[in-house]
């Protein structure tokens, strides 16, 4: 029933994947079941299902057990990753329990019939006016919901999203710790409830936002209020096991240092820390983990979460509004969490950059890895929807040609690419390129990228009009494509929703923007970065290797303390890569005199201007 719901009523997926799916099923099936042989039952037999189960007896089994505590207890070794094991015959006492009657395990059963399987699939008519975009249905000082009854894909199908905002998240990296030890342990807690709904293809998932706690379902509308409510009612009688704490405490150890062992994560972190006004960065989440945080913790700032909330909610599909309502309200029931007295932006503030360059020069965390990472940023400062379309234009226009020169004609590295960047709502574009220290020092890296920027201005100053138009004609059908699934739109509108934009229309506007764009507007935009009052960052990750007068062999690959068996203690602290708590500041090179260093983020930034919390509305 659930294979033939699912067939049924699924949504359209990406051709190239549907056509390998089918080209597989064409080796596996007869020709009338191409399309459907590896999703549906195609034919019922109790016979073979009775037959199968008759071999399932006790005589029969295989019993494989893994344990670390059979070390020096199996003789044998695999031949090929040489594997320790060993064989042995089932007690003859075992035998002659299971040929006998004996009591059966109570827990081993069949399981209940499924509550979240989905047997009504009516499309509900609209209980008011159908709107092009969400339309906002509840909006009080505890949460707003945003509604739009699906008429377009017409699936017994919904998505409920909900963001609930917290002061507490943002106040210490301590808290941003524990918000993430809640939310995996909350997702620890759900997974065997939940797990009925996952069978009968419900699907939910958790994230830890930066200012709140994302919640997102989806699937059947029939049962979906049933999952939904199981999630809440879980949020608000939250609990910790200390074994199940500590389990978790150890994996964000171990994630967060394998964040900070990668020179792109490593280098993003840097670059956001010197932009965003009260950021905390992967390195003090980590200090502040390592330090020692215990369950009494976790409990004090849960209770701290759920107290003050605002609650915003988007639902999308084949719920009319008045169901829709409910959702919202039932958080505000369960929680009983009362109003916020400050509100809780959900971006950052940015710093203003001076317009002058500035490098900021990290070493690499992992002292087994060459790679290097140099990224340049130009900030472009507060601008408005038209001038975020003109960079995307811009960026686009960039692609090619960066590739061209910084990858195929220097090989600098493989990725290679430039970005439109929206920081917390400040316009910017940067360029980078992953290299290896081993082939190239990061200076020499960003030269080659100046001099691909100043061939680009000439290109540029030398665009034809065709050219120009081509590129403003490929953005705009990029901008047109239709859906494919619903799905596709409510990430859209999700997206206006959690940053408190609500440019619902977004898409629109931008087109017609596109279309108002002149080439010398493209041309004077992109020279605008390069003048003497551009506001130029730059930040390199700095790997091991030759070309960084580091000593020969230091960059080679050395264990991962993250995956080890080493005490967890030490080996996240240092092993083969050295102290991971802390940064490394490097100077810079004669071929970089120019750029004015930063070896202190924190006090490079307390001297800076703020720009005032901005959207991108119009």
């Amino acid at each position: 029933k659930i294979e033939a719901n699912e067939f049924h009523y699924q949504e359209q997926t990406d051709p190239i994947e549907y056509v390998e799916n089918i080209c597989e099923n064409m080796q596996l099936f007869p020709k009338e079941d191409f399309l459907t042989g590896d999703q549906l039952m195609f034919e019922y037999n109790p016979e073979v299902i009775s037959l199968a189960l008759a071999l399932l007896t006790p005589e029969r089994a295989n019993l494989l057990l893994l344990s670390p505590e059979h070390e020096g207890h199996c003789a044998h070794k695999e031949k090929w990753f040489g594997t320790n094991y060993s064989i042995e015959d089932l007690p003859e006492e075992w035998a002659q329990r299971w040929a006998g009657d004996f009591d059966l395990n109570p827990d081993l059963h069949l399981p209940a019939e499924n509550k979240f399987i989905a047997t009504d699939f009516t499309l509900k008519p609209s209980d008011c006016p159908d709107t092009e975009v969400p339309v906002r249905i509840v909006n009080n000082e505890r949460g707003c919901l945003w509604f739009k009854k699906d008429n377009k894909f017409k699936i017994p199908k919904a998505y409920v999203r909900f963001n609930l905002l917290s002061p507490m998240i943002q106040k210490s990296p301590e808290n941003l710790v524990l918000f993430d030890v809640f939310v995996n342990i909350l997702a620890h807690n759900l997974a065997e409830p939940a797990y009925e709904a996952d069978v009968a293809q419900l699907e939910y998932k958790l994230i830890a936002g930066e200012h709140g706690l994302v919640i997102r379902v989806k699937g059947f509308n029939h049962k979906l209020p049933l999952l939904l409510n199981l999630i809440v009612d879980h949020l608000a009688d939250f609990t910790a096991e200390p074994g199940v704490f500590n389990m978790f405490a150890e994996q964000l150890k171990k994630t967060y240092f394998n964040i900070l062992i990668k020179p792109e994560r490593l280098g993003k972190d840097v670059r956001l820390l010197i932009l965003e006004h009260c950021r905390w960065s992967v390195i003090q989440k980590y200090q502040a983990i390592m330090k020692g945080l215990t369950v009494d913790d976790l409990m004090t700032f849960v209770s701290g979460l759920k107290a003050q909330l605002y609650t915003e909610g988007l639902v999308q599909g084949n719920f009319t509004s008045t169901e829709s309502m409910k959702f919202l309200q039932y958080f505000i029931d369960k929680l009983q969490f009362k109003r916020l007295s400050v509100e809780v932006p959900v971006l950052f503030r940015v710093v203003e950059l001076p317009q002058k360059p500035y490098l900021c020069k990290v070493k690499s965390l992992n002292k087994g890895d060459a790679n290097s990472e140099v990224t340049v940023y130009y900030q472009s400062g507060l601008k408005n929807l038209r001038e975020h379309t003109l960079m995307e234009l811009l960026v686009m226009h960039m692609e090619e040609p960066c590739f061209d020169f910084l990858r195929t004609k220097e090989t600098l590295g493989y990725q290679v690419y430039p970005t439109c960047r929206n920081t917390s709502g400040v316009l910017g574009f940067s360029i980078t390129v992953e290299t290896q220290a081993t082939k190239f020092n990061t200076d020499y890296v960003e030269t080659k990228i100046e001099e691909f920027l100043v061939s680009f201005g000439e290109k540029m100053t030398n665009l034809t009009d065709e050219a120009f138009k081509t590129q403003v004609t490929a953005l705009i059908k990029l901008k047109e494509c239709e859906d494919t699934h619903l799905g596709e739109e409510v990430d859209r509108n999700w997206f206006e929703v959690v940053t408190q934009q609500y440019v619902f229309d977004r898409l629109n506007r931008e087109i017609e923007a596109l279309k108002l764009i002149t080439k010398a507007e493209l041309v004077s935009w992109f020279m605008e970065h390069r003048d003497t009052t551009s506001k130029k960052l730059s930040v390199h990750v700095v790997g091991f290797g030759e070309e960084e007068n580091d000593q020969a062999g230091q960059s080679s690959c050395g264990p991962n303390p993250a995956e080890g068996n080493e005490d967890q203690g030490q080996a996240l602290k240092t092993s083969s890569y050295g102290e991971v708590s802390k940064l490394t500041f490097l100077p810079a090179s004669p071929m970089l005199a120019d750029a004015t260093l930063i070896n202190d983020i924190r006090a490079f930034t307390s001297s800076l201007t703020l720009y005032p919390y901005h959207k991108i509305l119009k």
